[in-house]
């Protein structure tokens, strides 16, 4: 089993892009829109793109249903820099800020909100006996009046992911990062005051990052709120306060048409679900691979395991990338193996993956 053209890409992040879109960006990269120009050498104030990028927006907006009184803005500095941009936005001069606590990312955009707020830790994951399972929420201790409560609904290295919208009361805005799993199924945005993504996952290639916000909240960001950080002076200004991500704009716009293309959010969430499922079978079905995370917590786009024998994990990477297969490697601060299966990756490869793990046990279990 080997792969001539393209790798099975199943690196975390940047992640794998549409093969059509793809092919679209070779087709038009010298001469975009009978410009006669690179997308990459367009002004973003001219005509075409400026088009183009209005476009985009009603593409997101139609995909993700988003209500008139959310604001749509396309930023950079990656989902990191909204663990800082969003106390600095909407937690006003201080005051207290909720925050679930479920792994790497979570602790780290808490970490980032205690130099603006006081942070109120609602629900934690605790030490490794109990870091396979969300907290139940009748466990949460939400403050009586938070600017917002901050929760990570996928956790990328832990493989964890809430398959629910935690149920807070209407004056506390709820805050979410979807960067691993956005685009991956149906969202109601209007149960949100603000979602953000990093782009480089299920949205386009790196260096935009989206951020979905409810108007009512522009107007509560600290003074020294710098204005190219401040949410309300970026939606007035169409998000090109400064120069955007202009190629990560572009590459973003052919995403939201091709999964429009294709079906839309119910698709996405359907091929997911098949994903998802031929993998964690194949770890299930012995002892030989392992993944604890509790099954109703199980993320559905980053799938980390083990193999029972730690000693047989290089052998496992090696072989499977002498087959092509590409991003296996788990996080630094987990170790083993991740499969992330992001909307672009396909269920073929999907099932090449599963085909060499059960060749592999086969000739080591």
């Amino acid at each position: 089993m080997t792969f001539t053209k393209r790798s099975p890409n199943f690196s975390a992040g940047p992640g794998a892009l549409p093969e059509p879109v793809l092919e679209q960006i070779k087709h038009e990269l010298l001469n975009w829109s009978d410009t006669g120009a690179s997308v990459m050498e367009m002004s973003h104030r001219s005509y075409q793109f400026t088009e183009m990028a209005q476009q985009m927006e009603r593409d997101l907006r139609d995909l993700l249903l988003i209500p008139a009184n959310y604001k749509v803005l396309f930023l950079q500095g990656g989902g990191a820099m909204q663990f800082s941009q969003i106390p600095m936005n909407l937690a006003g001069t201080g005051g207290v800020v909720d925050y679930v606590d479920t792994g790497h990312w979570a602790s780290k955009a808490l970490s980032a909100a205690k130099l603006y707020a006081d942070v109120n830790v609602v629900a934690k994951v605790e030490g490794a006996a109990h870091s396979n399972r969300l907290p139940r929420e009748d466990s949460w201790r939400i403050s009586k009046s938070p600017a917002y409560l901050h929760y990570t609904a996928c956790e990328t290295i832990d493989g964890l992911e809430f398959h629910w919208v935690p149920d807070v009361e209407r004056h506390i805005p709820l805050v979410a990062d979807f960067s691993a799993n956005i685009l991956s199924g149906p969202l109601d945005v209007s149960r949100f005051g603000l979602i953000y993504a990093g782009a480089q996952k299920n949205i386009g290639p790196s260096g935009m990052t989206l951020v979905i916000v409810r108007e009512d909240l522009f107007g509560r960001a600290h003074k020294y709120c710098p204005e190219i950080l401040n949410y309300e002076v970026q939606a007035s200004n169409g998000s090109m306060y400064n120069t955007p991500a202009t190629f990560a704009w572009y590459a973003s716009s052919l995403v939201f048409k091709w999964i429009k293309s294709v079906g839309g959010l119910e698709e996405m969430r359907a091929r997911k679900l098949r994903k998802k499922e031929i993998l964690y079978t194949v770890i299930d079905s012995d002892d030989f691979y392992i993944n604890d995370v509790f099954s109703t917590d199980r993320s559905h786009m980053n799938v980390p395991f083990r193999i029972a024998d730690e000693r047989l994990e290089k052998q496992f990477l090696a072989g499977a990338s002498e087959l092509g297969f590409l991003g296996l490697k788990g996080h630094r601060a987990k170790g083993g193996m991740r499969a992330s299966i992001y909307n672009a990756v396909s269920e073929d490869a999907v099932q090449a993956l599963a085909g060499y793990m059960l060749d592999f046990r086969r000739r080591h279990g």
